[in-house]
């Protein structure tokens, strides 16, 4: 097709990004037989948005072991004899969800996420999409057998790279047009429905017809502007853990036609990762590689010497995307993980890698001498934590309530004292991840407008979706309600479509 003919094009629907969210709604309306565009504002060996970077553990309801071996077919039963895998229903999901925000979830949309999740699961794996159990990350042996914990106990095979790859190996078998270097900037609508959907290209401005736009092109991450206006000027000192590309356009766009902004603008995803990590995500090294999560085993303290945070309040799983601001908020915006000898061993394999920063010494002396802090401090901080922590049994495969005592603040589990060399400091910083704020969509995917109304041929998914998530965050949820909520997605344009020229025939 040449250029012009190219842009002369009219497609049922155009889907702006390429990531997780945006091809499973591309797929999706496909499907259900519609004309398909992907826009990918990024080039070819750029595509994927933050999806591409994920560790590929993804949160799903699911009722027992039987009920994951149908998500993972080639699971041999040699191999689930020796499984332990308690369930983790649609409640259980639920209540993580809730728990986690305070309470604040949109009750429809988190109902939406949680009673898909297992036949979105299973419809991504008709896609090609290849999972496995989570070994590392999610069980521990115990009388030879892998015991499984934390409802995360599913992850897609070789992470956000493999994910991208099987979706758009499925897209292009579907014969679904994808755009490369493509940046939409702007919605056409006439008498309150989309019409088109414009294209920057160089120095002109270019027009697509379509009767159905879904926007799935991420949040603001990546945006300094947005970052500092509505979550703090403070956050442009993170790192952005994924694309370049999330700058906001889709949100613009839709916020330009009448959408209602939705969620928490204030707040965002962000997490501990390593101090030396790329300002912004690295293509050319795949993968959360750089994220430091075994901080329940640590304490962590700030260039002050101080402790700022319950280590081990939760799970890493419930913590972590909320412990990236806190970490942001300290002096210079770092703090140093501390670990020792009894539990090195312990720590994920991210902490093994050669991008992983640390400093390594016998002592506490030498290993404090390493590092660019209040030295008097630190070394008092931690015989203060030493003498609070009580007696009882260490477990770090459940909370084994073994903390400290007449500290501020506590370490609430995993509480062993630091006493056994050699001794480990693995400096962090916060990488922000994506925004929680976003436009306000209904269940079936549909963009409202602020009397709550849809916008007639608007739909939007994954990260763009505002009122999910509040202050924190379920390890895995995100992905999952970007697959969910693009297949719905795809499926309630392509029915509009289709109702539409029903319309249009009458």
């Amino acid at each position: 097709m040449s250029n012009k003919r190219k842009y002369e094009a009219s497609y049922d629907v155009v889907v702006v990004g390429a990531g997780n969210a945006a091809l499973c709604a591309a797929i999706s309306a496909k499907e259900q037989g519609a004309s398909v565009l992907v826009l990918e504002r990024g080039p070819i060996e750029k595509r994927g948005g933050n999806s591409f970077f994920t560790d590929g553990a993804i949160r799903v309801a699911y009722d027992d072991l039987k009920a994951i071996r149908k998500l993972i077919p080639n699971m041999t039963d040699e191999e689930a004899d020796l499984i332990v895998m308690p369930t983790y229903t649609e409640a259980d999901f639920y209540n993580d969800l809730m728990r986690v925000t305070d309470g604040r979830s949109d009750q429809s949309l988190a109902n939406q996420l949680v009673s898909k999740s297992y036949e979105t699961m299973m419809w991504m794996t008709d896609q090609g999409v290849s999972l496995e159990l989570n070994y590392d990350n999610q069980s521990f042996e115990q009388d030879g057998k892998h015991h499984f914990w934390g409802g995360l106990p599913i992850k897609i095979v070789n992470k956000g790279v493999g994910l991208i790859q099987q979706l758009f190996s499925r897209a292009e078998e579907l014969g679904i047009d994808i755009w490369y270097k493509e940046r939409a900037t702007g919605l056409v609508s006439e008498n309150g429905q989309i019409t088109g959907l414009i294209i920057e290209q160089k120095e002109e401005q270019l027009t697509i017809q379509t009767s159905s736009v879904i926007l799935a092109c991420g949040s603001f991450e990546a945006n300094k502007e947005l970052r500092a206006q509505y979550i703090g000027e403070e956050w442009n000192a993170a790192i952005v853990r994924g694309t370049e590309f999330n700058t906001g356009d889709g949100i613009s766009m839709a916020l330009a036609v009448g959408a209602q902004k939705y969620g928490e603008w204030s707040g965002c995803h962000s997490i501990g990762t390593d101090y030396n990590a790329p300002r912004v995500g690295d293509f050319t090294k795949p993968g959360d590689i750089f994220k430091k999560h075994s901080y329940p085993y640590s304490i962590m303290l700030n260039q002050e010497g101080k402790r700022f945070v319950d280590e081990g309040a939760d799970f890493r799983n419930y913590t972590y995307a909320k412990y990236g601001r806190e970490i942001l908020k300290q002096p210079g915006h770092v703090a140093y993980q501390i670990y020792d000898s009894q539990v090195r061993h312990l720590l994920r394999k991210e902490y093994d890698l050669e991008e992983a920063t640390y400093y390594q010494a016998d002592t506490l002396e030498e290993l404090v001498k390493l590092l660019p802090v209040d030295q008097q401090q630190f070394m008092q901080t931690i015989q203060e934590y030493n003498e609070a922590v009580e007696d009882g049994e260490y477990n770090p495969t459940e909370k084994d309530g073994k903390g400290t005592k007449g500290i501020l603040p506590p370490k609430s589990n995993w509480a062993l004292r630091i006493e056994k060399g050699p001794f480990y400091a693995f400096p962090v910083t916060c990488g922000i991840t994506f925004a929680f704020g976003g436009l306000h969509v209904d269940k079936e995917g549909r963009v409202l407008n602020k009397d709550s109304e849809p916008i007639n041929g608007l739909f939007a998914a994954g990260e763009m979706i505002g009122g999910i998530f509040y202050g924190n965050y379920p390890g895995g949820s995100g992905l999952m309600s970007g697959s969910v909520f693009g297949k719905v997605a795809g499926a309630s344009a392509s029915q509009y479509v289709i109702e539409n020229k029903e319309i249009v025939a009458k």
